[in-house]
Order: structure tokens, then sequence, then C-alpha cells
């Protein structure tokens, strides 16, 4: 286990690190900002995560269509997250030239965003939902390690904005085409995940119902965090003017 102690943290960020059990006693965090997988925590002795959760819901209620076992509901969260992801292309297409191509904070762009939910839609919906081994889409953007074993994902890719949504506009009509006729029963049976070893490994032995909730999930968080980047983009926070020391 690591320890730090008596250390000034201020500034640092911590990106893909798994802070499981961590314990920070004595600590000072203001103008703290928390993004990711977060589970039983506890400030000052206080559970917070059933609060952040509960006003995360009331920000967004589709979140509660996307946590449904119903396919009506199911189909109703597709529908307000494809008109969410519609309203931010107009959006972007409104700014700045390329700023769909601009990342912030050493976040993904839009336009590699929207090219994670395809490498997201062809390994948790084709291959897991559907029990497809067709090859992925060649744009798709998956996590670095993903990218360098499987082959059919290109790293050097450079779509345009267009290029991408032409994609996504033929993998949402698959979904729908699916949510049109799926039933409770389906929902619940064992994903057909195949028997390789080809991404995502992990998903084998899980129902159908939650491979599809991973793409629901994914399309609701990162359209917040694509939404949240563009705002700053939009209204950049400049950095305070420090006066000169005196010599």
């Amino acid at each position: 286990m690591r320890r730090f102690d008596d250390e000034d943290l201020t500034g640092a960020e911590f990106r893909e690190c798994d802070l499981s059990r961590a314990r920070m006693v004595g600590v000072v965090m203001r103008d703290t900002e928390i993004d990711g997988l977060v589970t039983n925590l506890v400030v000052n002795g206080v559970e917070v995560m059933p609060y952040v959760e509960a006003e995360l819901d009331r920000r967004h209620p589709v979140r509660l269509l996307i946590r449904s076992d119903q396919p009506d509901d199911l189909r109703e969260a597709w529908r307000h997250l494809r008109d969410d992801w519609a309203t931010t292309t107009e959006r972007v297409r409104s700014m700045p030239a390329n700023s769909e191509h601009h990342g912030v904070d050493g976040e993904w762009s839009m336009v590699e965003t929207l090219r994670h939910l395809v490498f997201v839609h062809d390994s948790w919906f084709r291959r897991c939902v559907l029990g497809l081994t067709e090859p992925f889409t060649a744009l798709g953007l998956g996590p670095p390690a993903v990218m360098e074993r499987e082959d059919e994902l290109d790293p050097s890719a450079a779509p345009s904005l267009d290029e991408v949504l032409a994609v996504r506009v033929r993998q949402a009509s698959e979904i729908e085409t699916w949510l049109a006729e799926v039933t409770p029963e389906q929902l619940a049976r064992t994903a057909p995940v195949p028997d390789d070893e080809r991404w995502p490994p992990y998903a084998k032995g899980r129902t159908v119902r939650r491979c599809l909730g991973t793409v629901l999930d994914e399309e609701w968080a990162h359209h917040r965090f694509c939404r949240r980047d563009l705002d700053k983009l939009a209204h950049p926070i400049r950095p305070p003017h420090r006066r000169p020391r005196p010599d």
C-alpha cells in the first residue's frame, strides 16, 4: 500500500487510477472534482453517494428509465438519449470551426467521444446482445489496450464529424429495430456473448439487460462529459491575473 504523509498534492490529477479502499485523513480538499465509478464514499462519517445518485436522478430523469427492466421504458430512454445527442450536434455545428475536434483538460473531443460510442455499440450491443462475431468498425475508439490488440480498429483514424455520425445513424437503427420487438423474457436471458477472448471478455454470464444497460449508461455518461466540455470551450475560464512580485 502506498502512503502519502504530509504531501502537497495541489493540482494533482489521477487518471484511470484505482483508489479502492483509499483513506484520506486530515486532508484539505477545496475546489475538487471527482468523476468516475464511485460507491460507498464516506465523507466525514456520512455516506454521500445516495445523495449524489438521487440528485443525478433529479437532474436527469432519463437515468430512471435506463435502469428499468421494462421494454417501453428502455425504448423511451433510447429516444431521450438520441434527442440529447441531436441537440448537442446542432450546438457544436454552431460553434467555431473544428470545435468538435478540440478536447478539454486532456479529455476526448466530441468526435473522439462519438467514436468511443461506436466501439461501445460494436462490443456491448452487436457482440454481447446480438451475439455477432463481425469485425469492429475501424474508426471506433476503445481503451488503449484494446486498440493495440484488436486489429480491425485503426488507431490512426481521423474521421470527420459527419463520417462518425453516419455510422452512428446505422447503429441507432439497429438498436431501435431490436428494442421495438424485445420482451422482458428476452432481456432476462443470458447474453449470447461469443466464446472467444475478444472485448469485452468479462461480459460472459451477464444478462442481455445488463449488457444493454452498459450501452445506455455509456451513452448518457459520455453525453454529459461532452456537454460539460463544450461548455468549457464556449466559456473558457481565464486564469486570474497575478500582480508581479516586487523586486
